[in-house]
């Protein structure tokens, strides 16, 4: 009964690392049902607007230290464990985010503003969000 029981939680814990459900992919839902997702992204994007979250200077002001608008609370450190997938992933976005002026959550709102060329960038996202679930097996982590 032990020994099952400790099976059946680190399979638990294999599963929990999983991003998507075997069973949702048999899901079958009718067209509007997506119109839940299309609301909340729409408040999102306004939020962010308003916010002035997706503007580029006030993100280049955050990079430089120069304002503290996007910082809602004190920022603190707690120890985590050290992996360097971590670093070159953070390096990869950082610099993406400081060279478009865009984090993947802005994107659409940027786009739904008229900052067409933003396009490109949320392209690129998509591609790279490919990538890594195309080689996340083979990536240290």
């Amino acid at each position: 009964m032990q020994s099952s029981f400790i099976d059946n939680t680190a399979g638990f814990e294999a599963r929990a690392q999983d991003t998507i459900c075997i069973n949702e992919s048999h899901l079958q839902h009718k067209w509007y049902h997506n119109f839940k997702y299309l609301i909340v992204g729409v408040l999102f994007g306004v939020g962010f607007v308003k916010a002035e979250v997706i503007s580029w200077f006030r993100i280049q002001e955050m990079f430089r230290l120069q304002s503290f608008h996007m910082y809602g609370e004190p920022i603190t450190f707690t120890p985590k464990k050290f992996n360097k997938g971590q670093v070159y992933g953070g390096l990869l976005f950082g610099l993406g985010w400081a060279l478009t002026g865009a984090c993947p959550g802005p994107l659409f709102a940027q786009v739904g503003t008229g900052a067409t060329v933003v396009a490109v960038v949320l392209a690129s996202a998509v591609a790279g969000t490919w990538v890594y679930g195309r080689f996340r097996d083979s990536l240290p982590h």
